[in-house]
């Protein structure tokens, strides 16, 4: 069932009110971000209140956690091919074109964009029929076919089956909806090295830097047989550094500051977009305000990790290193790139302490008899040095403490950090660097491979990343 959403409540223009100018020209500029993948969400919905609605009984299937502070909505852009699509060929029922989930992280203000091909082959979960939809049984197929046999519910569903991934929202956009949108903001620019002729994208573009207009971009983003190997992942290359040239443009020019193009690109954004009914003014100005100060960073684009399907080398199966990419994005331990800290006389941090630099004297103090040599084990195989195991006679703490000689602070932080809770606690006297002491609140070690780097681990993308020296 599809409508339009009602007007948003008084409250939510009064948040946005309360917040100052550079704070909207984030906002937006944060949105622009997802909005260029083919989709996109938007607090200002409620200024024009147009935006179309869809329901999604997510009670019919059995979902992943949602965890708390992170955000997932799924970003379709449709191929679609009637209306005003029509001129871009035919296509039997509707299916996405393009397909990712975005993580916002409101906690630390990041996002990651992971894309999902659609050339990915995986387990459909069933789906039932419904309006306008035959349903689907379980069966092996394209990732992006669920949602032409049981439209966007049955992808949504498909896609949280699939991936473990828990999903909050969806928003979807179709090929007119994202010209309009490009052409709100003036057009992009793009680093195009070579030439492109691609009549099936309906795109042909000269070498060189320039400013793509709505049609021009569509092509691009779209273009897959004129450039690159003609693969759906080349393509989704040249996606994420649209998605990343158009965010760098709009936080580095005057384009958020004119009332006239913001009014513009609203019209554009309201008119486009379908969203599920429970993407509210107020948690969209949520996500706005716990990301208002946009860094390039911090805004990163991955491919799920895959490798050629083995009966078929059109298309392609997720690798074993997705499930701890989508467990990451679930759980909001995606790590954006940092950059290196510098104290006030502009000189990098001091670097942290290697294992191997550090000496402890593991104490037992839970009469938990031999655990005092297990964890000797475990930290011998970190590359720390243990110097002799035990049960403590000087400090007999409750809880599990990390003490360290002066000046060695560091390192208390390095070995607390890889235990699953412990203190630190300075102590003059000591023989070795640190002196750990387990409590009776032991509960081992953490789970030092939750946290994956996008750009180390996945090969993934910021939207820093310019790309500008191909030109």
């Amino acid at each position: 069932m599809a409508g339009k959403r009602s007007a948003p409540r008084p409250s939510g223009l009064l948040r946005a009110a309360r917040l100052s100018t550079g704070q909207w020209v984030a906002c937006v500029a944060t949105a622009l971000a997802i909005i260029a993948s083919l989709g996109g969400y938007t607090w200002y919905q409620g200024i024009v209140g147009n935006i179309t609605t869809a329901q999604v009984d997510t009670d019919q299937w059995d979902r992943p956690t949602s965890v708390e502070g992170v955000m997932n909505i799924l970003i379709i852009g449709s191929d679609v091919r009637s209306g005003e699509n029509a001129e871009y060929g035919d296509a039997e029922g509707e299916r996405p074109d393009t397909m990712l989930i975005a993580s916002v992280n409101v906690d630390s203000g990041a996002a990651t964009l992971v894309n999902l091909p659609r050339d990915l082959v995986v387990d459909l979960p069933g789906c039932e029929p419904s309006e306008g939809h035959q349903g689907m049984s379980a069966q092996s197929g394209m990732l992006n076919s669920a949602m032409t046999f049981g439209g966007v519910g049955c992808q949504w569903s498909t896609v949280e089956q699939v991936t473990g991934v828990h999903l909050d929202h969806f928003v979807m956009m179709d090929f007119g909806g994202f010209k309009d949108i490009v052409d709100a903001v003036g057009g992009v620019e793009m680093c195009v090295p070579e030439p492109i002729e691609d009549p099936k994208a309906h795109l042909s573009l000269d070498a060189g830097l320039q400013t793509l207009n709505g049609e021009d971009s569509l092509g691009f983003v779209r273009s897959r047989y004129g450039q690159g190997d003609g693969s759906d992942l080349s393509r989704i290359e040249r996606q994420q550094e649209f998605m990343g040239a158009m965010l760098r443009q709009v936080l580095s020019s005057d384009v958020m500051a004119s009332p006239v193009t913001v009014t513009n690109f609203l019209g554009a954004v309201t008119d486009s977009i379908t969203t599920d009914e429970d993407l509210t003014i107020d948690t969209m100005a949520d996500i706005a305000i716990s990301m208002r100060e946009v860094d390039l960073e911090r805004v990163q684009f991955v491919t799920v990790p895959n490798g050629q399907h083995p009966a078929d080398p059109n298309r392609i199966i997720m690798s074993d290193a997705a499930p701890a990419l989508f467990e990451a994005v679930n759980n909001g331990t995606l790590m954006p790139e940092e950059e290196e800290e510098e104290d006030a006389g502009g000189e990098e941090a001091e670097a942290a302490p290697e294992p191997s630099e550090i000496s402890v004297e593991v104490l037992n103090n839970t009469g938990i008899e031999g655990l005092a040599g297990e964890v000797e084990g475990v930290l011998l195989g970190e590359g720390y040095t243990v110097t002799g195991t035990g049960n403590p006679t000087e400090r007999l703490p409750a809880a599990t403490t990390v003490y360290y000689a002066p000046g060695e602070e560091a390192a208390a932080d390095l070995l607390a950090g890889s235990l699953d809770q412990a203190a630190t606690e300075e102590v003059a006297g000591l023989e070795q660097t640190l002196e750990l002491v387990i409590g009776a609140d032991w509960t081992g070690f953490a789970d030092d491979g939750s946290e994956v780097s996008v750009t180390e681990d996945l090969g993934g993308s910021t939207a820093a990343d310019d790309g500008q020296s191909a030109c």
